[in-house]
C-alpha cells in the first residue's frame, strides 16, 4: 500500500515536472525575444530622443523584467519538484542514496 502511493506520487510529480520543464523552456524562448525587441527600442529611443520611444523602451523592459520574474518562479518550482522526487525516490527504494 505505502509503496503504491510513493509510485502514484511520483508519477503525479514526473508529469508535473515535465510540464514544469515545458513551460520553462517557452518561457525562455519568449524572453529572450523580449530582451532583443527591448535592446533594439532602447536604441531606438537613444537616436530618436523622443518622448514616444521613451515610453515604447521602458515598456519593453518592463515586459523583459516580468517575464524574468515569471522564469524565476519557474525555475523554483521546477527545484522544489526535484526535490520533491528525490524525497519520493529515497522512499521508493530505501538506502539508494
Amino acid at each position: 500500500m505505502f509503496q503504491a502511493s510513493v509510485e502514484r506520487r511520483l508519477r503525479q510529480t514526473t508529469a508535473r515536472l515535465r510540464k514544469a520543464r515545458e513551460e520553462l523552456a517557452v518561457i525562455d524562448e519568449q524572453l529572450a525575444a523580449l530582451a532583443e525587441e527591448a535592446d533594439d527600442l532602447a536604441v531606438r529611443a537613444l537616436v530618436g530622443d523622443s518622448p514616444m520611444t521613451e515610453r515604447q523602451s521602458r515598456e519593453a523592459q518592463s515586459h523583459v523584467e516580468a517575464m524574468t520574474r515569471s522564469r524565476a518562479a519557474t525555475v523554483a518550482i521546477i527545484a522544489d519538484l526535484e526535490r520533491t522526487m528525490d524525497e519520493l525516490l529515497d522512499k521508493f527504494v530505501p538506502g539508494a542514496r
